[in-house]
């Protein structure tokens, strides 16, 4: 089944709701994640996604958990178009399970602070951040939407990870009460949160993105889907963005490259990995030394 995201109204509320299970398992393999970090990397790509569905085209958003806890910080990058990326800093961190006999991603995380930085094509980012309430992701962004934004709003997140650390399911909603909802529907909603199973039951049990909204806002009315979005994992580096980056460095650090004879970069959110030889470092050297137009030409 493939990813998606909704976007969809019904009565006095707004959902977007995703399944995610194939690309949080695209981040999972390229950073070789153990349980606890696949759940954490996982919910916070998820969850970006649909913050970012809130977004303007060409707009974008990174979700950043800088906690004190043995993973690290976990950042994820999206865009309303339906493409994200994610990294933690220590994805092989293993951890007993919690008192509820689930993935500990609370301790994994540790306390700290939430950040979400919005790429909105202003000069400056806009950025809001709360400290960390549980780590456990979902309900941290239900926490920094309230304090940031002045949104009262509910996400569940959720990753069912295999014995043999694959992912079983992933996915997740956001639910927001339209201004002026009642307190008949509000009602309404409270109950349907909490009868729910948890989200990865739910997208391994086989529900759509869309029968996840329609379960989420069950009597609050017709569930009317204003747009479907396939999801992917992507990450726009390349060789040629590589070697901005190399070409950044001092002339002294590449000089030392090209001695070494040769150079492999590693992107930190993909886990690609780029090899220059000796003849393309010493063609950046050239570069670097103001000799480009004739090392273009080589």
């Amino acid at each position: 089944m493939k990813d998606t995201l909704v976007k969809a109204i019904a009565g006095d509320f707004r959902i977007y709701a995703a399944r995610t299970t194939t690309l949080v398992g695209e981040a999972v393999r390229r950073h070789d994640c153990h349980p606890v970090a696949a759940a954490a990397l996982g919910r916070t790509m998820t969850g970006a996604l649909l913050l970012a569905a809130n977004l303007k085209n060409e707009e974008a958003l990174t979700v950043k958990f800088a906690g004190d806890g043995p993973l690290g910080t976990v950042v994820a990058d999206a865009v309303p178009e339906g493409f994200v990326r994610g990294c933690v800093d220590h994805p092989q961190v293993d951890l007993p399970l919690n008192a509820a006999g689930k993935l500990d991603v609370g301790a994994g995380v540790g306390a700290g602070l939430v950040s979400v930085t919005r790429f909105t094509g202003l000069k400056e980012p806009v950025v809001g951040s709360c400290e960390i309430l549980t780590g456990e992701i979902a309900e941290d962004l239900t926490k920094y939407l309230y304090d940031s934004e002045q949104t009262p709003s509910s996400v569940a997140l959720g990753v069912l990870v295999a014995p043999d650390f694959t992912i079983l399911a992933a996915g997740g909603f956001f639910v927001q009460p339209l201004p002026g909802a009642s307190e008949e529907g509000l009602t309404r909603l409270e109950e349907n949160l909490a009868s729910l199973p948890a989200v990865s039951d739910m997208v391994h049990g086989g529900m759509t993105a869309r029968e996840m909204a329609e379960r989420v806002l069950a009597g609050c009315g017709a569930v009317e889907i204003i747009a479907e979005t396939d999801l992917a994992f992507r990450c726009p580096c390349s060789k040629e963005r590589v070697e901005r980056v190399l070409l950044g460095l001092g002339r002294d650090d590449l000089a030392s490259l090209v001695d070494d004879g040769k150079a492999e970069v590693c992107c930190h959110f993909c886990g690609e990995k780029y090899l220059f030889t000796g003849e393309e470092l010493e063609r950046l050297l050239r570069e670097k030394s103001g000799e480009g137009s004739n090392a273009h030409g080589a």
